[in-house]
């Protein structure tokens, strides 16, 4: 796993044992380090950030002076802005159930069965699927976590539904900088080892103005900015700072004022972005040999070498953890996307 490549170095410096070179009976006797307790080494948590609508392309075009934070990101960690949505949708709801689920859309190929996109109240992955789905929240929740989700649209409260046990904090709250200082606050206070936070300023200025318009580059500078009040907090305390990974991606991209259209690179194309303690800063195509960069290709599942998807996010936040994948995923189901610093 992951999280064992990652402390593992940490241990073996902790435990070394000063060298014994020959001294004289006046030299001090080597010191031994203690082995550490295990509230010295931080339990790995994940903060999964999904930005709604954001378009790689206009990440790049406004450089890091528009957007200071994802460029840091793409610097600092293992990322790439040519990853691919689920492939048979490129809506809000049915590509936030991939990241979750580490599953496609189709119900009838194994897929999560979710197709709509608006809010269904009494809704769950479950009937949609036809049968039990599992999920990134339901694998923490196993495996004795806390997730918190912390979403500004009222459909996502589908995965509240689907998976009620898992998750011990909700938060719907519309105004993004006011969830955001929510979902901090709850970051630096509890330990949770999931957090989702979805942010939705670049789709709602795309479906008003426009993907691409000034108001959309507008909202995703102001979503750059969001993201970088995330990061500070993490950063403003060494607990979080040394413990906490991000996984940041989208669930489609825009032209016009929609996004529906699946066959249209603009709206297929998405970034994923890992940062933090551990993780390798690069490409993450470079990264992993046996992912292959699509180019402006929207291949099948039935590929050899997938590109970076979305829905990797669920299986790759649970490696970040030290946990298995989730029972019945299609996507990075062997956690091979690997993002650990050699």
């Amino acid at each position: 796993m992951l999280v064992r490549r990652l402390v593992a170095p940490a241990l073996a410096v902790l435990l070394a044992v000063a060298p014994a070179a020959a001294c004289s009976r006046s030299d001090p006797a080597p010191r031994v380090v203690p082995a550490p307790s295990s509230a010295e080494i931080p339990e790995p948590r994940v903060l999964a950030i999904s930005v709604d609508g954001l378009r790689p392309d206009v990440v790049e075009r406004l450089g890091p002076e528009g957007t200071p934070t994802l460029h840091r990101l793409l610097a600092e960690g293992a990322g790439t802005l040519n990853a691919r949505t689920a492939r048979q949708r490129t809506e809000t709801l049915p590509d936030h159930t991939t990241q979750l689920t580490g599953r496609r859309v189709d119900a009838a190929r194994g897929g999560h069965g979710v197709t709509w996109n608006e809010h269904r109240p009494g809704s769950t992955v479950r009937r949609a699927a036809g049968g039990p789905v599992r999920s990134v929240l339901s694998e923490v929740h196993r495996g004795g976590g806390e997730v918190a989700l912390f979403v500004a649209k009222q459909k996502l409260t589908l995965f509240q539904r689907s998976w009620p046990r898992a998750v011990d904090r909700f938060v719907l709250e519309a105004d993004p900088p006011r969830l955001v200082r929510r979902a901090g606050r709850d970051l630096a206070r509890q330990d949770r080892a999931f957090t989702f936070v979805h942010l939705p300023d670049p789709d709602a200025a795309g479906h008003t103005h426009g993907f691409g318009s000034t108001a959309y580059d507008d909202a995703v500078r102001e979503a750059d900015r969001l993201v970088g009040r995330l990061l500070a907090r993490v950063e403003s305390e060494p607990r979080l700072a040394s413990s906490v990974r991000v996984v940041l991606t989208s669930d489609h991209g825009g032209t016009g004022l929609r996004h529906d259209d699946a066959r249209r690179a603009v709206n297929y194309t998405v970034p994923f972005v890992v940062w933090g303690p551990g993780v390798a800063a690069g490409d993450l195509y470079d990264l992993n040999p046996d992912y292959r960069d699509p180019g402006d290709g929207r291949p099948g599942y039935g590929r050899a070498r997938q590109p970076v998807r979305n829905g990797d996010l669920a299986n790759l936040s649970l490696d970040l953890l030290g946990l298995g994948p989730v029972p019945g995923s299609q996507m990075n189901d062997e956690q091979d996307l690997d993002v650990a610093a050699s």
